[in-house]
């Protein structure tokens, strides 16, 4: 059961040969067999989620408000406020923060009826792509422990790779949805900036930042959007667009899909195994009757400097409220008001999070500025730009997740810039503000996962989530189950 899908799980709810509470009951004590290896919650809320359960399953019995998540036990990252459940961001600046308010992505989840088990672990305030700047442990990849499992997100794509949870739901600014969900083997979208409401979810770059779900296939994802997205008044930045029902067009194939395949995203130096089982997947695609175009997205190359032009400015300037008056963290110390900031951040923030507060407040500087901050958001334009054009000849492009499998833990925390090319196929999508997914496509030979990348255009997840479902159902890679 715990491997089982969102949609195969609310089957048996619905039938009654499962009980919300015997679910929920069988996810927790999965978390408190296997956790201890994988290390992918900072936070299991055991008591609200029997008590959600018990309310699910009154919800079931009385045929009241029922939605396909309905006592689905699912967690989220660990950067949604959750009501009197403590909201750390991996932070120690935030490590005793209890939030009085739930996040818009949180209260809509209970609105439809889902159960959260708690919150997954993640790298200090979203910055990384390992997990492993967390301020409090390091979490594992569940198909080789020796792995990091991507990151941000890194504990919600294990934790859902580990059948620690039916589902989470995590936040990309430059991939941290995707890449980990390329590495951990599961789905992981991003969708367009604004679909999703970001009230309540710490902000680090706020132009670049999107919630989105993390679940074991495409149906699930689906499933996961249609409850999470559309405008919500408490964020300026929600669109005020129509959503579709997400799950309604999935089984209508890819015959006469133009697929886009960006020469610039097949570049020297990525894992062959990557891009063979990347080649492959687009060969599957092609013979259920996608048509293949080549494309080009010519400022590809520029995308890494530009994005950490622009989040670490956004970054310096979110984190600045953090400063031990307000809420968090505040250093007992002798000396004036300003001495206290200084110790405070000094002591809460750890060195990945004061690396970029630094490049930010750097680049926005007089006399830096529009060398840095406001040449990167012309280049960001010209990114933006390359996309448009492209999808006037395609209607879907497909890239790599990731340049590699899953690496090491330490192989790369000591040399941020190589940490920071983990990013480089994820990045673009999030500056030009596109929906863009990973899904498993194949293993290496040392059995680690491997992402396709689809990327869409805005606000047309629907073609994305049914190109990745004809994938999904002529393959068998989603089914895949680490041994842990």
């Amino acid at each position: 059961m715990i491997f089982e899908t969102i949609h195969g799980l609310s089957k048996k709810l619905a039938a009654k040969e499962l009980s919300a509470f015997e679910a929920t009951k069988a996810y927790l004590n999965r978390i408190e067999t296997v956790d201890k290896k994988v290390r992918a919650f900072i936070t299991v809320s055991h008591e609200d989620a029997l008590k959600a359960a018990v309310e699910a399953d009154k919800r079931l019995s009385d045929g009241d408000r029922v939605t396909p998540l309905t006592g689905v036990p699912v967690a989220v990252k660990d950067i949604f406020c959750t009501s009197g459940i403590r909201t750390t961001c991996a932070s120690k600046i935030l490590e005793n923060f209890v939030p009085p308010f739930d996040a818009t992505v949180v209260k809509r989840l209970k609105d439809a009826g889902a159960v959260i088990l708690g919150k997954n672990n993640m790298d200090e305030f979203a910055m990384g792509s390992s997990t492993e700047n967390s301020a409090f442990f390091p979490t594992s990849n569940p198909w080789s422990l020796d792995r990091v499992p991507g990151g941000s997100s890194g504990g919600s794509a294990a934790a859902v790779a580990a059948g620690e949870c039916a589902a989470s739901v995590g936040t990309d600014t430059g991939g941290s949805i995707r890449q980990p969900a390329g590495c951990c083997g599961v789905v992981g979208l991003k969708p367009t900036y604004g679909r999703v409401s970001r009230f309540g979810m710490i902000a680090f770059a706020s132009s670049l930042d999107q919630a989105g779900p993390i679940t074991r296939d495409v149906t699930d994802s689906a499933i996961i959007l249609n409850a999470i997205s559309g405008r919500d008044d408490l964020d300026s930045t929600s669109l005020k667009e129509d959503k579709p029902d997400f799950t309604a067009g999935l089984a209508s194939g890819v015959r006469g899909l133009r697929i886009g395949i960006p020469k610039e995203y097949f570049i020297e130096g990525m894992d062959p195994e990557v891009e063979a089982a990347v080649r492959a997947a687009i060969d599957e695609l092609k013979k259920q009757g996608a048509q293949i175009v080549d494309i080009t997205l010519p400022h590809t190359e520029y995308a890494v400097s530009v994005y950490y032009l622009v989040a670490t400015a956004e970054a310096s300037s979110n984190l600045a409220r953090f400063d031990g008056v307000k809420y968090g963290l505040r250093t007992e110390s002798e000396g004036n008001l300003l001495d206290m900031y200084k110790r405070t951040r000094d002591a809460g923030f750890g060195p990945e999070v004061k690396r970029r507060i630094m490049l930010g407040t750097y680049s926005l500087s007089s006399g830096y500025y529009d060398a840095y901050y406001k040449k990167a958001s012309q280049v960001r334009t010209l990114i933006t730009n390359d996309f448009d054009a492209a999808f006037k000849s395609c209607d879907v492009i497909a890239t790599p997740t990731a340049p590699t499998a899953a690496f090491k833990r330490g192989e790369k925390v000591k040399d941020p810039l190589t940490m920071y090319l983990s990013d480089i196929f994820t990045i673009s999508c999030n500056l030009a503000g596109i929906p863009g997914l990973s899904i498993p496509c194949g293993l290496t030979k040392d059995g680690l996962p491997i992402g396709l990348q689809l990327l869409g255009r805005r606000l047309d997840e629907a073609t994305l989530l049914k190109a990745a479902f004809a994938y999904e159902q002529a393959t068998g890679w989603h089914k895949k189950r680490p041994q842990i």
